[in-house]
């Protein structure tokens, strides 16, 4: 018994482990890469072992860090069933379609000016028919509910309270007279935020594979996040200027609209539009709303009592693309919520053309930014970036709020590490950078139990079950 790190380690995006047991190979996610071009596209379109040799993947959750990469698994051969909560089957179905088309459009957009520079043409990773094929496999599991994968392996999905349907992946392997439980945390929410329960802390594996986004930094209280989300509004409102704000169509989009509809019920939003400008996100608002058995109480209320969490008069989703583009013709200050997060694609990429080189507008970073994307270069204050391959100088001004992370903190992530892995042997930390890692290791071994390792795996290391 064994898991390989295929992906996911050593850096923050493209998750994907292999679990080996009873004879059976077990995918934990199946994610894109995302940073360097053409490392990311290279990544992207190949894959670690043969598809058709793979007997089941089990999907944490629907961000295409964790979920983009399975429509080229299937492409290539993979012929077995995608487990996951029903939530995120839902989320899947809008996300890997609007992936495709997203790298369609992408394509088309840039390949006028490859025409142009007398360069070859580039394709999408897949397609529509790849994507369809690949929600034809999905089996629901419920939180909770112990279901039997192969003879010798069984699963339970735990919540994991990062975005809807997020789960902690439990695996109970048998195998020649032993038996071991893995957990895979998958990405881990913040306990107490708003709209979704808190992570469920009920496992105890024998070996613990952990995410470590924040593993050396803390986030800023939830007040001071609202304070300087109302500040950074009236600043840049006061000298005529556009917010723009990359974030995730699932999960962060709904949090920085929930948080902005308290500040438009406090009557602290200031008199202008919030405009959503991403038919995914659109579509991703309306599946939270199918989906209240994940909702913490003070979400459960407002639904209950008629109300949406999301949603209040200043607010419009855009659709078309001739709305998208008017945003940009458009001169009055207002506030635009965009995909991609990381800004790595979609129409974020679009308004921060529009937009980066004027100092009256202010980029909003509200989430993490992965090492060599366009976002992280943003974050960094770069003088010039690139944007569908042409430099724009960086005038606008800069903000970053962390307290809205759907990760946990360091300080959180010690705590469920304490708690869940009370008895385990092992304990490997991905989904970071190395010197988050470092440092969430090292707090880690500082209180560990003796016999206990905690390892910073690389890309292809294996640890034996």
């Amino acid at each position: 018994m064994k898991i390989t790190f295929l992906g996911g380690a050593g850096c923050v995006t493209g998750s994907c482990h292999l679990v080996e047991a009873a004879g059976k190979r077990i995918m934990l996610d199946c994610g894109f890469s995302q940073g360097r071009r053409e490392e990311s596209e290279r990544l992207n379109r190949t894959h670690p072992v043969p598809p058709d040799s793979v007997d089941a993947v089990v999907l944490s959750h629907a961000h295409i860090d964790h979920s983009g990469k399975l429509p080229g698994l299937v492409g290539g051969g993979f012929k077995g069933p995608v487990y996951s909560t029903a939530a995120t089957r839902d989320l899947a179905s809008i996300m890997l379609p609007d992936s495709a088309h997203i790298q369609l459009a992408d394509a088309e957009y840039m390949n006028k000016s490859r025409k142009a520079r007398g360069q070859a043409p580039i394709t999408p990773i897949y397609g529509l028919e790849e994507v369809m094929a690949t929600l034809e496999r999905f089996v629901s599991v419920p939180y909770g509910m112990p279901i039997q994968l192969f003879p010798g392996i069984s699963l339970r999905m735990l919540e994991a309270g990062h975005i809807l349907g997020s789960a902690q992946v439990e695996l109970t392997l048998q195998e020649d007279g032993r038996e071991r439980v893995l957990l895979y945390s998958g990405d881990i929410g913040r306990p107490s935020r708003p709209i979704l329960k808190d992570p469920d802390l009920s496992s105890r594996p024998d070996v613990l594979v952990m995410e470590s986004t924040y593993g050396g930094r803390e986030h800023e209280p939830d007040q001071e996040s609202q304070h300087k989300l109302e500040r950074v509004i009236r600043e840049t409102v006061k000298v005529g200027g556009k917010i723009i704000i990359p974030a995730f169509s699932v999960g962060r989009t709904q949090e920085v609209l929930y948080a902005l509809r308290q500040l438009d019920a406090a009557g602290s939003l200031p008199g202008i539009r919030v405009y959503v400008d991403s038919p995914l996100s659109f579509d991703a608002t309306g599946v939270y709303k199918l989906h209240p058995e994940c909702f913490d109480e003070e979400a459960l209320s407002l639904i209950q009592s008629g109300r949406s969490p999301f949603t209040f008069e200043k607010l419009k989703f855009i659709q078309g693309v001739q709305e998208s583009k008017a945003l940009n013709s458009m001169r009055e200050s207002m506030i635009i919520i965009s995909a991609s997060g990381m800004c790595e694609n979609g129409r974020i990429r679009h308004h921060l053309k529009n937009t980066v080189s004027d100092s009256r507008n202010t980029i909003l970073i509200v989430g993490f930014m992965a090492a060599e994307t366009l976002g992280r270069k943003i974050a960094e204050r770069l003088d010039t970036v690139n944007i569908f391959g042409e430099p724009h100088k960086l005038r606008a001004r800069v903000e970053e709020i962390h307290g809205m992370s759907a990760h946990a903190d360091s300080g959180q992530l010690l705590r469920f590490a304490g708690t869940i892995a009370a008895k385990a042997d092992a304990i490997a930390l991905v989904h970071g950078e190395k010197l988050q890692m470092e440092s969430l290791a090292g707090r880690i071994r500082t209180g560990s139990v003796p016999g206990r390792t905690v390892t910073i795996p690389a890309v292809g290391d294996s640890l034996e079950l």
